[in-house]
């Protein structure tokens, strides 16, 4: 019996080497050759002989059986792949390399556009936070009148309304003024001076792409301005031969109502994309004061554009914009049948061309030319007083991209022109102008070694008014391991005086009207920056679905000359401040996603104020705390589940006057009825937080109010109802 056993394990053992194998199997990135951790490898036969990757991307699967075996290999944001292998495999020829591509919705979200590069934000130097194409698509049915609400969901940055009257909207980035965060579109700095201060945020989402968080100076890319950070809006393309066709119905508790319509094809060599929209809003008392706390808006929107593949290596996209609005606000109940009350009104349109070629020379060499053409023209009345002027502006760069070994260098050149003319006859003191500013531009980004690279970037303007300006900046990012990736930039910048930029006043009493601005005096000096960003992120997979991404960045800003408003009697000058400004703060934000589950939690600290003065005076309207909680849940072609809030808290006014703390609740529901047609309930503010909870947000009489500073929202809850119809 002994023999027999020992001659039938023999022969077991035997059998099983040569009918089944153990084999081992390594997932990588296709694009840099690096493990997928956590990567699923199954046997297509047979489902449950299936291993996940270990820290080195390696799957061992046992007992497969002989002869030519297919298997699948998937992992999260990247397109499943099918392979197959011959057993018995070599031991020479294990582990067995499977290379997997990042997914196409995965690399939609993630390529950078701003950086002229189009790098993938994993593999820039500068931390960069997008908000892809599918925060855009559910943004355009909760929020279908602008981008505001999506940008403010970021913990670094505070969305302050900036007018009583007209709901005007600003973005605070790292605790410091709206003037210092630099808003693009399309790469194209187009909200400057004049044509900068009103309506820049009212840009649909269904027409948008993607977004685009610059954390920190970059002024080096596009010239002053961006010394807080920089925001660029990305419009869409057409990805498809297929027509795509969009509409959104919405209307709100807030007399809100927004018709929206978006197409895009590709025809062959060519493509387009047309974008038409349509908001009207009434002017409303929420708080029974009868003064309007949300303003009437009626604002038509018309943006086509044109792509053609002109050559193997040639293409180029052509743009138009069209924006015509009214906004008004004020008294809404006649005093009598002769005397309606204070009333603010102000109508704009904006005429704007813009045009991209590109022509690749051989894989590496890109020459680029871009640049676009802005007609605005505003005018604005309050009482008895008008004003009214036409800004024209251009900016033209040309670059050259050229990637060589572990260098990637950009070099170019741009000229930014702004022209401003008053309308005739007057009754203010401002003086036309005309800017122009002529900037060159190197940039490289050298990959040191496999886990560092290092950005080096220098640019010098020449503004025809306020002289020279230099500014180096350099950047730096490591992989100390597979998961974590650590950055480091530090960066100059400047912003030229400009009498229409977004400015706090100095004091409650310093009026910024039209009416009451005084020319830029003679003396008048440029604000200058020095800005430091560090930046450590964690990006891994815990099992097999959960996804965790965790940030922490850490800033520093200070800035010589500051510009204020203050009052010279019944007028206002603006002038340099005999004072610096810092901003230190640190940002936290964690990402995790769990099949149809995501959450992000962001906490930001910043302490803005003003330094080498007598007093410790903090920066108005910076929360010195934010949080920032989303939460999201999805049933697959059928049901939506989202929840947002913000905690606003330790806000100052003037002479470090402490505000009160409040939290932003808002919810949405969607259903989808098939792969064509949406409806989702929103609801904003479900709290109802007002300011007017807390203090009287107008004084005085009718015909002569006083509008108190704002810090917190106006409109209270507004609930909205859309429809989405996709095609």
């Amino acid at each position: 019996m002994k023999q027999i056993f020992v001659t039938f394990l023999v022969f077991f053992v035997t059998f099983s080497s040569v009918f089944a194998q153990n084999i081992k199997i390594r997932v990588e990135d296709a694009k840099n050759q690096e493990a997928i951790i956590g990567a699923t490898i199954k046997l297509k036969t047979n489902a449950k002989n299936a291993a996940l990757a270990d820290i080195n991307g390696v799957v061992e699967l046992k007992n497969l059986p002989l002869g030519k075996q297919l298997f699948e290999a998937s992992s999260v944001g990247y397109t499943t792949k099918d392979f197959e292998i011959e057993l018995p495999l070599a031991d020479n020829l294990q582990p067995f390399v499977v290379q997997l591509s990042a997914s196409e919705s995965a690399l939609e979200e993630v390529t950078v556009s701003a950086f002229r590069t189009n790098s993938r934000i994993e593999d820039l130097p500068i931390k960069v936070e997008v908000l892809g194409q599918e925060d855009m698509d559910e943004e355009s049915t909760v929020v279908p009148g602008n981008v505001s609400s999506i940008l403010g969901d970021i913990s670094i940055i505070h969305v302050q309304r900036t007018s009583a009257t007209n709901g005007n909207q600003a973005i605070r980035m790292q605790g410091l003024d709206p003037k210092y965060t630099q808003i693009l579109r399309d790469g194209l700095p187009l909200y400057e001076g004049f044509s900068g201060n009103l309506g820049v945020l009212a840009i649909p989402p269904l027409d948008l792409k993607q977004v685009e968080v610059v954390k920190g100076s970059v002024s080096t890319l596009y010239g002053g301005g961006a010394i807080g950070g920089m925001i660029n809006l990305v419009s869409k393309a057409p990805t498809s031969q297929k027509p795509e066709f969009t509409a959104v119905i919405n209307r709100t508790t807030l007399k809100e109502t927004n018709i929206n319509a978006y197409y895009a094809q590709k025809y062959n060599k060519t493509g387009v994309t047309f974008f038409t929209g349509y908001t009207h809003q009434q002017a409303v008392d929420v708080d029974g004061d009868n003064f309007s706390d949300s303003p009437l808006i009626r604002q038509f929107t018309f943006h086509p554009r044109f792509f053609w593949q002109i050559s193997e290596k040639s293409k180029i996209n052509l743009g138009y914009s069209f924006v015509k609005e009214e906004r008004g606000g004020g008294y809404l109940t006649p005093i009598t049948s002769s005397s309606l009350g204070f009333f603010s009104k102000t109508n704009f349109q904006r005429h704007t061309i813009d045009y991209n070629f590109n022509h690749e020379f051989h894989k590496g060499h890109v020459f680029t030319f871009k640049g676009a053409s802005s007609n605005f023209a505003r005018t604005n009345s309050e009482a008895m007083l008008t004003f009214g002027g036409k800004q024209t502006s251009s900016y033209i760069e040309a670059a050259d991209f050229i990637e060589t070994g572990k260098s990637k260098l950009i070099f170019g050149s741009n000229l930014i022109l702004e022209n401003f003319k008053k309308n005739l006859p007057d009754q203010t003191l401002l003086t036309n102008y005309n800017y122009q500013t002529l900037g060159f531009f190197v940039q490289n980004d050298w990959q040191v070694v496999k886990k560092l690279s290092i950005q080096t970037g220098i640019r010098f303007d020449h503004h025809n008014i306020f002289g020279n300006f230099f500014l180096p900046r350099v950047s730096l990012m490591t992989k100390p391991s597979e998961h974590f990736t650590v950055r480091w930039s530090v960066g100059t910048g400047y912003k030229t005086p400009n009498i229409f930029a977004n400015l706090t006043p100095n004091n409650a009493k310093t009026s910024l009207d039209y009416w009451s601005l005084l020319p830029l005096s003679k003396d008048i000096k440029s604000e200058s920056s020095t800005g430091s960003n560090i930046d450590v992120a964690y990006q891994g997979t815990v099992g097999e679905k959960l996804v965790i991404q965790l940030d922490q960045a850490f800033y520093y800003t200070h800035i010589q000359n500051p510009i204020v408003a203050v009052s010279e009697g019944t007028k206002t000058r603006l002038q340099n401040a005999n004072y610096a400004v810092n901003s230190i703060g640190t940002d936290t934000y964690l990402r995790m996603t769990l099949d149809a589950y995501e959450l992000y939690l962001g906490y930001n600290h910043t302490l803005a104020r003003r330094v080498n003065s007598t007093e410790k005076i903090y920066l108005p309207f910076s929360p010195q705390d934010k949080i920032s909680l989303t939460a999201a849940y999805s049933i697959e072609g059928k049901w939506r589940f989202g929840i947002e809030s913000s905690w606003v808290g330790n806000q100052y006014l003037f002479d470090n006057q402490r505000v009160k703390n409040y939290w932003f609740w808002a919810s949405a529901i969607e259903r989808k009825f098939g792969e064509h047609i949406s409806v989702v309930v929103n609801g904003e503010n479900l709290l109802n937080i007002r300011q007017s909870n807390f203090e009287k947000t107008v004084t005085g009489t009718p015909t002569n109010p006083s509008f108190m500073p704002i810090w917190a929202p106006l409109e209270g809850r507004v609930i909205n109802l859309a429809l989405k119809l996709k095609l």
